[in-house]
């Protein structure tokens, strides 16, 4: 059984293939966060490739930045709930795999539309309230970019969770620096975020989100502190980019693909545990 550094290895060589197959997507991201998904998904996170839309007594994931589709559906694939050979129809036509999340493709571990920055919080928040109305003890766990708090309502859903201790919830930002335009120091400046969720009552913690052993420790330590009145909101810094030398803290990589000649770099550098599709 691959390891969960060998199986983020695998999941990046899907990205940079999916990206690169069909010339669009978003490659930086998604080799950042890597890293996370693979220790929520193959470690972390109580959940059933059966799937079913409630997520009734399981743990339920939301990916608020939309944009980095390929490393969730690699993650999905790699788990079970579809076949991993339908990577290969990463954004074609009539394909399941869309550039964003949809739900209307009925693709299993789909549960939001996302991608339209800043709305995932405040649906992570409904699932959690949700899974407290039901009695259910399992946890809502959410994504999103550090760019993406340059939304209005992001602040808002903060400030609700926080009013009605909703402490089912883990969410974690990645803290990369980088967004489309530019650093987000250059865009619009951040400050220190995680003293902005403290600031609004939140428990917070912060990890390095490309070493996996601090990864699975922190989201541990995130589910011990579930259920204490207060959401959790982890700081994951993360390289956009990481694994591809040439893309690394790079953020013209936020939103193009690789060509046969880079394509070619990454995977050398990127070893295969599982088998590409």
């Amino acid at each position: 059984m691959a390891t969960l550094q060998e199986t983020a290895s695998q999941i990046r060589r899907d990205i940079v293939r999916m990206v690169h197959g069909v010339q669009s997507g978003h490659p930086g991201g998604s080799l950042g966060c890597a890293d996370f998904l693979t220790a929520l998904y193959f470690k972390i996170m109580k959940h059933d490739p059966a799937f079913n839309m409630d997520g009734v007594h399981e743990d339920l994931f939301v990916l608020s930045n939309g944009h980095i589709s390929p490393v969730f559906y690699s993650c999905l694939a790699r788990s079970g709930y579809f076949p991993v050979s339908e990577l290969a129809t990463f954004r074609k036509l009539n394909t399941r795999l869309q550039g964003h999340p949809t739900t209307h493709e009925h693709l299993p571990g789909v549960r939001i539309a996302s991608g339209s920055l800043g709305q995932g919080l405040s649906v992570a928040i409904g699932m959690a309230l949700a899974k407290k109305l039901n009695k259910d003890t399992n946890l809502v766990f959410s994504l999103h970019g550090d760019g993406e708090l340059q939304e209005g309502q992001i602040w808002e859903a903060v400030i609700f969770a926080a009013h009605h201790k909703v402490d089912n919830l883990i969410t974690t930002v990645d803290w990369n620096g980088q967004q489309i335009d530019g650093t987000t120091d250059q865009v619009m400046s951040l400050g220190n975020i995680r003293e902005k969720f403290e600031a609004f009552g939140w428990t917070t913690l912060e990890m390095n989100g490309n070493d996996m052993e601090n990864v699975v420790s922190v989201l541990e330590q995130a589910k011990a502190s579930s259920g204490q009145g207060k959401p959790i909101a982890i700081m994951m810094h993360t390289i956009m980019g990481k694994g591809v030398d040439f893309m690394e803290n790079d953020h013209g990589w936020h939103g193009i693909a690789p060509s046969d000649e880079q394509l070619a770099k990454a995977l050398a550098q990127l070893p295969e545990s599982l088998g590409d599709y």
